[in-house]
């Protein structure tokens, strides 16, 4: 006896790419204008032409849906290829951090999710995991290259290396909103290098 055809599930998880395109747009809007704390998952619908429902078979929280965008995002700007040295490594890390602090709504959104982290331990738990650890760990593989090629210490404080790397540029940017200077990055590439005793 023949089967017969499957019919389509009408409650797929699975969002049209389209929808998904929209959807990742509609948070990020949401996020720079209205701050996490405000960000419904009825509003991100709405902004993206999607049906509500949609957002919840994909995601069961805002939470999560809100963090899935973000690391989309975030990890995506942290990968760069193996150049083969520590300073044009380096210099490929320092302009995908640089793109990411400074991109038109990551700038609104970064200083907002820190802050709305600091009151919310499960957000943070969750920022940290998906988004700071997989960029910690790109740059973990950086470092390392470079201690194996022995252009660094074999003793390098890696952890502390990755602060150094990631707070200047940080705390520049995002805490002082000082100016940069057209050789910004190179100086800082420069200053870094000489930090971590670099070979």
């Amino acid at each position: 006896m023949p089967e017969k055809p499957r019919r389509t599930p009408t409650g797929a998880a699975v969002l049209q790419p389209q929808i998904t395109t929209a959807v990742t747009e509609a948070v990020m809007a949401e996020l720079a204008t209205n701050g996490y704390a405000r960000l419904s998952m009825e509003a991100v619908a709405k902004r993206a032409g999607a049906g509500k429902s949609a957002l919840y078979r994909r995601w069961p929280s805002k939470q999560d849906m809100v963090i899935a965008v973000l690391a989309e995002f975030s990890v995506e700007l942290a990968e760069f290829a193996d150049t083969g040295a520590l300073r044009t490594d380096l210099m490929a890390s320092l302009r995908a951090l640089h793109e990411w602090l400074t991109h038109s709504t990551m700038a609104t959104i970064l200083p907002d999710l820190t802050a709305e982290a600091g009151r919310n331990p499960v957000l943070a738990e969750a920022v940290r995991t998906t988004i700071g650890e997989p960029r910690r760990a790109l740059g973990t593989q950086l470092l390392r290259r470079a201690i194996e090629r022995e252009e660094l210490p074999a003793d390098t404080d890696v952890e502390m290396a990755l602060d150094l790397i990631a707070g200047t540029m940080f705390w520049r940017l995002n805490v002082r909103h000082a100016e940069e200077g057209p050789d910004y990055l190179d100086r800082l590439a420069d200053h870094l290098l000489r930090a971590l005793n670099a070979r």
